[in-house]
This record gives C-alpha cells, structure tokens and sequence, in this order.
C-alpha cells in the first residue's frame, strides 16, 4: 500500500511521494536520529541476501557525482536526498561537456569497483547548482572483478565479443530478463545477452547525444519500436563540433569492441574536447540537378553538372561533402529534403536544375537548411556552354560564401576542352548506370575524353576505375583487368604523381596481380596521404587490409568511407564480408540483410549472405538466396554456389547440369566457383586444390572467399601453409 505522510518505516518518518516507478515508490522523509532528509525507494517485494550485499558494495561508492545510500531496510533503499531537478537538454556545449565530464567520472568510480549502472538516463541524473549527481543503482550489477573482453590491461580493444562471468544483479526479477529503460538500453542489454561496463558506455552516449541535442537518437512510439532502432539504426547526424560528435558516435557503436572500451577512455576525450573546442564542421549534400528539357540525351549533362559541384566543394578543407554515389541514390525520387539530409548525415542541401538548348543554358540552384526547411541561397545562371566552367566555379564559391567556409588555396583543377568534358560526362552516365547494354558505350566515351585530351588526368583514373568495376561485375575477367588499369595507373601518375586514385589502383594491382605486399602498402600510403580520400581510394584499401589478414582495419576503412558515402552499397556490402572475417557474422547478416533491403538483387550480398547461412548449416536460406542470384546473373560462383547446395540437398542431376556449364575448366572463375562447390560438400582437400587454380588466375574473389567464413575450415589443415606460400603470405 502506498504509504502517506506521517507513517513510519523502520526508524523513518515519511514527509511526501517523490514519484513512482516500475521498480517501486520514492518517499521523501526523515531520519530522526541524525534530523536529516533522505530519499527511501520502497519495493513490493523482499529483498534477498544477496541483494543486502550488493547494496553494501553500492553503499561503498564514494563520489560527489554519485547518490549515496545510507541504508538498507527489508523491502527498502535509504538514500541520500537531493534537491534538484533532472537533468534536460538541449543545454549549450560548454555545460554538456562539463556535466558529461561529472557523469562519466562518477561512472569511472563504479566501473573500478566492478559495478555496473544499467539504466543510466537523463531522468536518473538531477542537477543542483553547477554540478550533477547520478541517482539510481537500483539496476546495478555487480561483477567479477575481471576486465570486459576486448580490453587489454591498458583498455586497448582486442578481438572477441563481450562475455561477463557469474554477474548478480541486484534486481528482483528472473535472469533473461530485459532491464532498464528502451531508449537509453545498450544492444547487448537490448538483446538480454550479457553486459559489461561497455553497454554503461553505450547508454552514457545517448545521454550526452541527449544534452547536446534535446532528443533521444533512437526513441520510437512502442518499447518494440525503440530496441528495432536501437539494434538497426544509426543517429541522425549531431550538430557538433566534429571532436564531440566523434566521441558521441564511439559510444554509441552497435557492438562492444567497437566503442571506447573504458569510461576513463570517454572522460579524456571529453576534457580534451573541452581543452580544445571544435567549431560545427559544415555539411552538405548536393542532389542530382533536374533535367528540363526534355530531352533525356542530355540526363548525363545535368547529372555532371551536380557531380563537378561536388567535386569542387570536397576539395575546401572542413566542409563535409556527402559522396556522388550517397547523392545520387536519392535521384527522381520526392523525399521530403530534411529527411534526405537526416539520411545522408548533413546539414545543407543543393538542389537544381537545368535547361540545355543549343549553346544556352540556364541553372537554377537553391541551398535548403534542412532544419527548417527554408532557402539559405538560392539564384539563377542564364549562360553560354562555353562558359561552363566558370558557371561550376561561381556556384560552388556562392555555396562557400553560404556556408561560411573558405575557398582552398589550392591551385584550380584542370579544364578539359568542352568535348573533352562532356565524352567524360557522358562516360560516367553510362558506367553510372550499370546497363549491360550501355556499359560498352562508357569504354568508349572514356577512350574518346584520353584520345582528345591524354593530359586529362581525372579520365584516365576514372577509365582504371571503370575496369575494375567491370571485374568485380564479372563482366571482365579480373587477369585481364589488372593490366589494364595497370597500364592507365602508370599513365596518370606520369602526368601527376600526387594521384590519390591512381596510387590506389597500382596498390590494387601489385596485390592482386603481383601478390607484392610491400609495395601495394607503399602505394596504399601516398593514396592516403592526399585529402580528402575518396571512397574508391577506402574500398581498394580495405580489400587489401582483407587479403593480408586484417580484417578489423578494413572494417575501420570502411565505416570511413561510409561516413562521408552512407548509401554507397559495395561500401556497405564488403564491410559485412569484412566483418564476417573478423569472426561478427552475426553483426555481418544484419549488415547484408540492410543492404538488400535497398537493393534486392544485387548479387554480391545474395552470395555473402548465401555463405554466412551455408557457414552455420542453414541451407535452405542458403538454397533460397543462390536460386535469386543464380537468375539474376548465371556467373560461375552463383552456379558453384547453387550446385554444391543442389548436390548436398541430393538433387545430383541438377546438380550436374550445372557443373556441365563451369567449361573449360580453366575458364576465369571456373576455379573459384569449383573450390566453392566443394567447400559446401566439406570435400576440403578438391576445395583447397581449386584454390590454388583460383590463385593462378589472379582471381581477387578467391583470395577475398579465402580470408571470410570460407577459409575457416582450411586454416587447421596443411593446404593453409601451401596456399600462403602461394600468395606470398606469412601463414599467421
């Protein structure tokens, strides 16, 4: 029953209801004995031993940021009282950062005593004066004195996933239990898996997120709805500066050993962050410019257009410019521009259009703030084709102009002739669209834009670039491919030895073509030292960090690149395989399963996918996800893939007809898709034999299946050692 003012509970006198909650009432009252206020939380139910106990280690805690409990009663918590109020955001900056700066040390002094909070929240953190105290351990854990897996001593993270031993809790409730509040819940927690101070970590993210922007990053309308984003989504983008957001984004990692792996790690982030405050760092996304003429011949020209702004502005240092490919995915389509600005992660919008006839051109551009909605810029160019170039620049510098930002010191690109320019343009429309029919028509746009102009530096990398999207469509054997982009890569770095991309490329081929580690790292590094990088420099790095055994790093890369390139999906597709590699399969499932959500058939994941399930003997989800690629495009890993499982379920006929289709035997791929065929048959002797075929060919996706579930089985045989010394490889 609740109880009223004037009753007494144990040697305390009750003054007023506080508040109510799922874990019991909050009374005010009075200790007689010592004529002081307390706060007492009252529970329905007995507490048990092990409860007392854990209240004593809780009772040890000792800091001014931290609640006191004084005492402890047989269904009752006496804790110190405080007259605040909760803390609210959206607060300024300096104070967030101080008042994060308290929590995360009064959460330091826990985690060192091995306590574990479990439902830090806003609502759990009164403010009195200049300073805060975090109330509440009412959900706390207490553990092992063990440090969370993943963490060295020294709390540098290590491989692993996060495991706890015999933990007790100090709630009333039956273990599998999900505890705390949905919103502020880490996805371990979320899950009802077992926690470590990381997911205090996580929860101590959406706090700060909280403070800073005066919304929660993953609240929904349902409890259910709110865990489904927190397990799958990510925040919309923090107006911050970038070292804030930088370490809010840390903590708010999906998995453990990706966040700050210490509370003392957040602390010093953020009294560094304090000591060296950061301006908001400018972001923008430039959509496709609408084409008004009419006259679909001229799409490419309205697509460049939009595509060369881009270009410009990534060059001016501290504007953060979504890539082309994020940009682009948004074309023909009506969302409403604050929600493609929360979905690329930026603060601006460009959008435009434009209408060609003849010589004469006419441009319209708009800047849309996309907290309100509301123009910041808008204007409108009526001009001559050749006064192209100068039209990109006066917008481009107009937008720097808007956005307060400083136009680069560095000397202008390089100006192609205008036919030069549009066979260029016209090349990457082509390519763009990825049309087996129109992808002939690129090569030859791009062998007319060098052909005009073979100084044109930006044509020649993006031929390279054009060769190796060819092979990994498999549309272009990849032992055909390399010495071509080869051949463009020494071209381009001939007329500017600064190429970031064409460094890439060369790092690629020495890899894959040479299987020379050394020097694909030294190129790998003069493509990184240039700013900024793009995403076709991140995804070749990351597929060398894969192949030399470093998948960690190559999700690190691509996380990178997805920051500045979100909808950008081979970006997306090799960080699952990258995963995968780094022994997350589960968080690599969920990561293919979001990318087919956006593009169903895209083949690549159809089979990464394919191959998780077959890893883990589901293969039926195998069978259905091989049938989807296998029609979409009958290349030869779709067919390994579909006849090992058709020969595993016993339809040996179809089976055979399949295999019928993998002549020659020395075809390109051919290999591969044979080595597949019988990993899935644990014939691991033929599957290591067709290995080494595929290592022959140069074949990059044998290397990649190589370093993913699909290797696991041959580490342990002496085929591994074999195929290293092949490949140039140490066997670690």
């Amino acid at each position: 029953m609740p109880l009223s003012a004037g009753d007494k509970l144990g040697p305390y006198e009750i003054v007023a209801l506080i508040g109510a909650g799922g874990m019991g009432e909050v009374y005010r009252a009075r200790d007689p004995r010592l004529k002081r206020d307390v706060a007492i939380k009252v529970s329905a139910a007995q507490f048990s031993e092990r409860f007392e106990r854990e209240a004593q280690a809780i009772a040890a805690l000792n800091h001014p940021n931290i609640c006191q409990i004084y005492d402890v009663g047989p269904n009752y918590l006496v804790m110190e009282y405080i007259d605040g109020d909760p803390l609210t955001g959206p607060l300024r900056l300096e104070q967030g950062l101080q008042y994060a700066v308290q929590i995360a040390s009064a959460l330091e002094v826990a985690h060192q005593k091995n306590i574990v909070h479990r439902d830090l929240k806003l609502g759990n953190i009164l403010l009195t004066g200049t300073a805060v105290k975090v109330l509440d351990f009412g959900l706390a854990k207490v553990s092992e004195a063990k440090r969370p897996a993943g963490a060295t001593q020294n709390g540098r993270p290590q491989s692993g996933s996060a495991q706890t031993g015999s933990a007790q809790t100090m709630s009333l409730t039956e273990a599998g239990t999900i505890l705390g509040t949905a919103a502020y819940m880490s996805p371990e927690q979320a899950k009802g898996e077992d926690i470590d101070a990381r997911s205090d970590i996580f929860s101590f993210g959406v706090v700060l997120y909280e403070m800073l922007s005066g919304r929660q990053p993953f609240a929904a309308n349902s409890f259910v709805e709110t865990i489904s984003a927190t397990l799958r989504d990510e925040p919309a983008v923090l107006d911050a500066p970038a070292n804030v957001s930088a370490i809010v984004t840390r903590c708010l990692r999906k998995s453990p050993v990706d966040r700050f792996q210490t509370i003392s790690e957040v602390r010093a982030a953020l009294e560094r962050a304090i000591a060296t405050p950061g301006e908001k760092t400018p972001s923008i996304a430039v959509l496709p410019f609408a084409n008004m003429g009419g006259d679909q011949d001229n799409e490419y020209f309205s697509d460049g257009l939009a595509e060369e702004i881009i270009n410009f502005l990534a060059q001016i240092p501290g504007l953060k410019v979504t890539a082309r490919t994020s940009a682009f995915a948004f074309k023909g389509k009506t969302e409403d521009i604050r929600k493609i600005a929360e979905t690329l992660g930026v603060a601006v919008v460009l959008e435009g259009s434009v209408r060609r006839s003849g010589s004469r051109l006419r441009v319209t551009a708009q800047l849309i703030n996309a907290r309100d909605g509301y123009h910041l810029w808008s204007q409108r160019y009526d001009r001559q084709m050749a006064d192209l170039f100068d039209l990109q620049d006066e917008i481009a510098q107009a937008i720097a102009s808007a956005l307060h930002v400083k136009l680069s010191g560095a000397p202008a690109p390089y100006k192609p002739s205008l036919p030069v320019y549009e066979a260029l343009l016209k090349a990457r429309y082509y390519y763009g669209t990825f049309r087996p029919d129109l992808l002939p028509q690129a090569k030859e746009c791009f062998d007319q834009a060098i052909a005009l102009d073979p100084k044109f530096t930006l044509a020649h990398c993006e031929h390279g670039n054009y060769f190796w999207g060819m092979a990994l469509a498999g549309a272009l054997p990849a032992n055909q491919a390399l010495p071509r982009i080869r051949t463009i890569a020494e071209k381009a770095l001939e007329l500017d030895a600064s190429l970031s991309d064409a460094h890439a490329m060369s790092g690629m081929v020495a890899a894959c073509l040479e299987y020379d580690w050394k020097e694909a790292e030294r190129r790998f590094r003069l493509a990184l030292s240039r700013d900024p990088v793009t995403s076709n420099v991140r995804l070749y790095y990351s597929l060398y960090l894969l192949l030399v055994g470093r998948p960690a790093e190559a999700v690190q890369q691509t996380e990178r690149g997805l920051h500045e390139d979100p909808l950008n999906l081979l970006l997306q597709n090799n960080r699952a395989a990258y995963l995968s590699a780094a022994g997350r399969d589960a968080e690599a499932a969920e990561a293919l399963r979001e990318v087919l959500e956006l593009n169903p058939t895209l083949v690549l994941s159809q089979l990464a996918l394919a191959g998780l399930h077959a890893s883990r003997g589901e293969f039926d989800q195998a069978m259905a996800l091989c049938r989807r690629a296998y029609t979409a495009a009958p290349l030869p890993s779709a067919i390994g893939w579909l006849a090992g499982l058709l020969q595993r379920g016993g339809d040996t006929p179809a089976a055979e007809e399949l295999l019928g289709k993998l002549q020659p035997s020395d075809a390109f791929g051919v290999p591969r898709a044979l080595s597949v065929y019988h990993w899935i048959l644990a014939e691991f002797d033929a599957q290591a034999e067709w290995l080494e075929k595929a290592i022959d060919q140069h074949d990059p996706y044998g290397l990649i299946y190589l370093r993913i579930w699909y290797g696991r089985e041959l580490r342990s045989t002496p085929h591994w050692a074999r195929l290293m010394r092949k490949l140039n490889l140490p066997e670690s």
